[in-house]
C-alpha cells in the first residue's frame, strides 16, 4: 500500500510487477499493451487513486491541454451559462479551463493576456473589456496562441469572433412593443462603450425608425454601470430605478420601456408600481437576457433569450481547429448567432398573455 504522497507510475508498476514503461503505455492507450494488461493496469490505477500529472502530460505531449477563458463577470447569468457549455464542450476535446476575470477592466485585460502568455495555454476564448485598443492581446497569436473573442469583437485585429445579433433581437423586440400598441418608446441601456450596447440601440432606433415613430436621441437613455464599491453583480437595479422615476415624475412618460438586459427592469417595475402605474396595462416593458427570474416577475416579463450554451459550444469547435490547424487561418470568422424573443405578460394587454 502506498503513502499518503502522490501515486505514481512506479508505484502502479512496483505493484503489478511491471516495467513503468508498460503503465504508461497502458495509461495513454498504446496499442503495444494487450488488452488483459491494459484493464489490469488501469484498475490498479483507480484503486491505488493515481491522479495524471498535467504538467508531466503536457511535458509529454508538447501542449498544456490547456483552453485560457477571459471574462466579464460571472455573476452575469449569461456568462455563468457560457462558461458551463464551454468547460464541458472543451473536456470532450480532452482540455482544461483557465478562468480569468477582468472585470471590465483595461488592467484586468492586460493582465489576463499576461497570465495567458505566462502559462503557456493553447488558445483562449476571450470577452475584451476595452473594445478599442488590443495590442495585449495581438501578443497572443504573435507567440502562436489562436484566439477567439465571444460576445465582443476586437475591431482593429483581424480575430474570430462568435457573438449574439444584438442588433437584430433589439429589433424584434422594439418591433414587438410597437405591433403592441406602443407610439412612444424609450430605451434604458447601459452605458458601456461595448458593441452589444452599440448594436442594441441601433436595432432599437431601426425598429422606430420604421414604424415612423419617434426615434431621436432622447428615445435612449444611459444608465450608469460602473461599479461602484463591489463588482459582485453586473449591473444594479437601483441605478434603472432612480432613472425610471424622473422619467415618471417628468410627466413625459413613455407607452413602454425596452431595457439593455433584464436587471433594469426590476428597478422599472418597482418605479412604475410605486407611481401607481400597471405594468402590462398602462406601461409596456420588455428586457433583455431572460435571465431565470424574468418568468417568476408579476407581471411575467417579455424579454430576449441569449444562446449562450449554442456561442459557448461553437466558440471551442472553432478553436480547437485552430489550434489543430484545421481551419484557413487567412479569414477570420465572425459569427452572430440569432437572439429569440420570449413573450410574457409585461408586453400584452389581454388577459390572455403567454406565460412561459
Amino acid at each position: 500500500m502506498v503513502d499518503s504522497r502522490r501515486v505514481t507510475l512506479k508505484d502502479i508498476a512496483r505493484s503489478l510487477g511491471v516495467s513503468v514503461n508498460t503503465v504508461s503505455r497502458a495509461l495513454t492507450d498504446k496499442d503495444s499493451v494487450s488488452e488483459a494488461t491494459r484493464a489490469r493496469i488501469k484498475a490498479e490505477a483507480q484503486r491505488l487513486g493515481y491522479v495524471p500529472n498535467p504538467m508531466a502530460r503536457s511535458l509529454v505531449l508538447g501542449s498544456a491541454m490547456t483552453i485560457g477563458l477571459v471574462i466579464t463577470n460571472p455573476s452575469n447569468p449569461f456568462y455563468a451559462r457560457l462558461i458551463s457549455a464551454i468547460e464541458h464542450r472543451g473536456r470532450g476535446y480532452g482540455y482544461s479551463l483557465m478562468l480569468l476575470v477582468n472585470e471590465e477592466s483595461p488592467d484586468g485585460d492586460q493582465t489576463a493576456a499576461q497570465t495567458l502568455l505566462r502559462w503557456g495555454v493553447d488558445g483562449a476564448l476571450i470577452v475584451p473589456a476595452v473594445q478599442g485598443d488590443g495590442e495585449h492581446w495581438e501578443r497572443l497569436p504573435e507567440s502562436g496562441i489562436p484566439l477567439v473573442c465571444l460576445n465582443r469583437d476586437l475591431p482593429g485585429l483581424d480575430l474570430d469572433c462568435i457573438g449574439v445579433d444584438y442588433e437584430l433581437g433589439a429589433y424584434t423586440a422594439a418591433r414587438h412593443l410597437v405591433e403592441a400598441g406602443a407610439r412612444t418608446v424609450c430605451l434604458l441601456e447601459e452605458d458601456l462603450p461595448i458593441s452589444p450596447v452599440a448594436d442594441r440601440t441601433a436595432g432599437f432606433l431601426r425598429a422606430l425608425t420604421e414604424a415612423g415613430l419617434p426615434a431621436g436621441a432622447d428615445r435612449v437613455r444611459s444608465v450608469p454601470t460602473r461599479r461602484r464599491a463591489s463588482l459582485a453583480l453586473p449591473w444594479e437595479p437601483a441605478d434603472a430605478y432612480h432613472l425610471a422615476q424622473d422619467i415618471v415624475r417628468g410627466g413625459d412618460l413613455p407607452d413602454a420601456f425596452m431595457v439593455g438586459n433584464d436587471y433594469f427592469a426590476l428597478g422599472v417595475y418597482r418605479a412604475l408600481t410605486e407611481a401607481g402605474l400597471r405594468v402590462g396595462e398602462d406601461v409596456l416593458v420588455g428586457g433583455f437576457g431572460d435571465h431565470p427570474f424574468a418568468a417568476y416577475l408579476n407581471p411575467s416579463l417579455t424579454t430576449v433569450a441569449l444562446p449562450a450554451a449554442e456561442i459557448g459550444t461553437s466558440a471551442v469547435d472553432l478553436l480547437v481547429s485552430r489550434m489543430r490547424g484545421q481551419d484557413d487561418h487567412d479569414r477570420a470568422d465572425k459569427r452572430r448567432l440569432p437572439a429569440e424573443l420570449v413573450v410574457r405578460t409585461s408586453s400584452r394587454r389581454d388577459e390572455q398573455a403567454l406565460v412561459t
